[in-house]
């Protein structure tokens, strides 16, 4: 009996050895999808600065700053749709400053990539590189982590911080923009910290991961989060703690040459999900849902026909950012009157280069600037970074210093546009050193004496500046200024026409209650279906569960006092 004993144990012990063997065979050949995976962190960078502008994968596309931006560079007048259409979410609805409405993932597009698309890809990234001590990707990852907080914080307010990517929750609570600015500060001096070590197993494939951003460069990330602390600095002007001195001191860090720009790149292979998201490839600048053209604001700007600011000089950057009409001129839509008081041949043609009612795309492209497949679109600028350490400059008195950085601005944004912005461009219309130094030297853009130059100055050549690329950014400046406030009394963005404010004005969108709009609804496919008692709370549904209309009009606490 112990001799059968014995046998009938081992062959049970054989057997059990036996299934684990089959079972790890069958686990090598047919991987469980839904089991996690570690994979080399350099393959999961790419997809993280895809993220950036607008990321293509069966996940989700979309993801980033681009195709929010579509629709919030009518918020700002940066352009205006040509489609007239009343349909919910199109047309005239965001024109008219309105906000998304009944069950449209519009402006969700940054809440997207900060949660799903970044999210625990991002976390992962993180882990993986300080397993492996990789503390360049740890850096990376910090730094991005703290932008895309940083984006989704402006565009919405209230973001979920502590309970983000627990995976045991199933409904997430909000919390409020001042812990999540405090939290972005941390992050970024956490980014900070690991960027700048020297241990461990630094540089091993970096510059292969970060091929589409920054090209394996460590200043360079350093400056991108410098950038960062500058602009966490500078948005928080209304607050009675603003510092001045930190928006400098930032500023000075940060990105100082065009060399060092934060610009995302393109493999542009011909598939869809390796080109620019505004290009001709990807269809997003001028179908019929989103075709856009230039706003007269902006181009009265350019034109010198804007009777406050600039007026009479022809800015030579026209020919770059913006579309000339038939006749050979440049003309804009009011947002939300489409062609109303342009005669015909008055009517700019699209960012793609068709007409002004005519959607599709030319081949081989005709588009300019950011506007093709393969343009590099820029994230933060040494441009941006002047015209902020200019506008702290001007606030605490240092006339001097606040010209010098404006004249530096604008020339910063000059060259960089001559330098790699020059495709399709006419050869009448290309920027030549006589014009830049005529416009440098015009007392309309550049005051001969320091202490008369203003705030409108700043504010409306960073407009230009930053025109199609920096939407959410000019979105934060002109809600800093309340769209209308004035600075040492003159209105900071002159002659900008707010919906309703003229019978030459789109009228303000019904929902508004006659108020401006001041923030976006979050992505309606995840909390407005699964976190209705979150949103109730902070007023954004009522308690029938229904979206609150107006929601989009209560400002965001970094603009208030």
């Amino acid at each position: 009996m112990k001799h059968n004993s014995r046998y009938f144990l081992f062959l049970f012990i054989g057997c059990i050895l036996l299934v684990i063997s089959c079972k790890k065979k069958l686990d090598e050949a047919y991987e469980n999808p839904n089991a996690p995976k570690k994979v080399p962190v350099e393959t999961i960078l790419p997809s993280m600065v895809g993220n950036l502008i607008g990321s293509s994968a069966s996940a989700g596309s979309a993801y980033g700053i681009a195709q929010d931006g579509l629709l919030i560079g009518r918020y700002i007048q940066y352009w205006g749709t040509y489609n007239m259409s009343t349909t919910a979410n199109l047309g005239l609805q965001y024109d008219q400053m309105g906000g998304t409405t009944g069950a449209s993932d519009n402006l969700g597009s940054v809440w997207a990539a900060h949660y799903f698309g970044m999210g625990q890809n991002l976390n992962k990234m993180i882990e993986w590189g300080a397993e492996e001590e990789k503390w360049d990707f740890v850096g990376a990852g910090w730094a991005l982590r703290a932008w895309s907080m940083m984006e989704a914080t402006n565009q919405y307010n209230n973001l979920i911080l502590r309970e983000a990517f627990n995976v045991d929750l199933q409904t997430f609570h909000y919390e409020d923009q001042p812990e999540i600015y405090d939290s972005i500060r941390v992050i970024c001096h956490r980014a900070l910290s690991y960027l700048n070590r020297t241990d461990g197993n630094m540089g091993q494939n970096f510059a292969q991961g970060d091929a589409y951003l920054n090209g394996g460069n460590l200043n360079r990330w350093k400056k991108f989060v410098y950038g960062l602390l500058t602009r966490w600095f500078a948005y928080q002007s209304n607050k009675g703690n603003y510092s001045a001195d930190s928006v400098i001191k930032y500023a000075d860090l940060s990105i100082t040459s065009n060399a060092d720009n934060i610009t995302c790149k393109f493999a542009n292979t011909g598939i869809t999900g390796t080109s620019n998201y505004f290009g001709s490839l990807r269809g997003n600048i001028n179908n019929a849902n989103t075709g856009i053209r230039q706003s007269a604001y902006i181009t009265n700007l350019m034109n010198g026909a804007n009777a406050g600011a600039f007026t009479g000089v022809i800015d030579p950057r026209r020919g770059y950012l913006l579309r000339e009409n038939i006749n050979g001129t440049f003309k804009g839509v009011t947002p939300g009157k489409g062609n109303d008081g342009l005669v015909l041949a008055d009517r700019p043609r699209s960012f793609a280069g068709t007409g002004f009612d005519t959607t599709g795309y030319k081949n081989p492209e005709d588009g300019r600037y950011i506007f093709r497949n393969g343009s590099e679109f820029p994230i933060m600028t040494a441009s941006e970074m002047q015209f902020l350490k200019a506008e702290a400059a001007l606030r605490k008195g240092l006339a001097g210093i606040a010209q010098t950085a404006y004249v530096n601005g604008i020339s910063l944004n000059l060259d960089m546009l001559t330098d790699k912005y020059s495709t399709n461009v006419p050869a009448a219309l290309q920027m030549t050193p006589a014009q830049k130094a005529a416009y440098l030297a015009s007392p309309a853009i550049v005051p001969t004496d320091a202490s008369a130059l203003t705030m409108t100055h700043i504010m409306l050549q960073k407009y230009i500046a930053l025109y199609g690329w920096g939407v959410q950014e000019t979105w934060v400046d002109m809600r800093r200024f309340h769209y209308t406030d004035g600075y040492g009394g003159q209105v900071v963005y002159i002659n900008f026409q707010i919906p309703g404010s003229s019978s030459s004005a789109a009228t303000l969108y019904v929902d508004n209650g006659g108020k401006l709009v001041y923030r976006c609804r979050m992505r309606y496919n995840s909390e407005y279906l699964y976190n209705i008692p979150s949103l109730l709370a902070i007023g954004a549904v009522n308690a029938a569960a229904a979206p609150i209309a107006d929601y989009h009009t209560k400002e965001c606490w970094f603009s208030k006092p």
